[in-house]
């Protein structure tokens, strides 16, 4: 079983930057593919962006693309989010969580990611 840890939210200004870390336990993480997600306050939760096993392929939602750039390092069991330009509408509780096994594309499909993070808050002021 894998378990996820999110950390490095915060507060930051519009404009600033965010680099938000899923560290995982057990030695499978390599193995799955992983997503970011966020739900901000009165809204559904959403895909931001998703990384198959190996890093080969991503998928970003189109609200982040080029401001935000998704990363694994299998070696560590971790994966990150890298957060430019934040906005406020960025502002969210941000999740990751394990996808499917050894798939050759990142899927975005939420009911396909489970093992979820407690969370961490990203809050952006103007």
């Amino acid at each position: 079983q894998v378990q996820l840890v999110e950390s490095g939210g915060g507060l930051v200004q519009a404009g600033g930057s965010l680099r938000l870390s899923c560290a995982a336990s057990g030695r499978i993480f390599s193995t799955y593919a992983m997503g970011w997600f966020r739900q901000a306050p009165g809204k559904e939760r959403e895909s931001v962006a998703t990384i198959n096993w190996n890093g080969g392929s991503t998928y970003y939602a189109d609200s982040v693309k080029g401001r935000f750039t998704i990363s694994r390092d299998n070696s560590k069991n971790t994966g990150y989010l890298q957060m430019n330009s934040l906005k406020p509408e960025d502002t969210a509780v941000y999740y990751c969580a394990r996808g499917p096994l050894y798939t050759s594309v990142a899927t975005p499909t939420l009911r396909e990611y489970g093992n979820w993070g407690q969370g961490t808050q990203v809050t952006v002021s103007s």
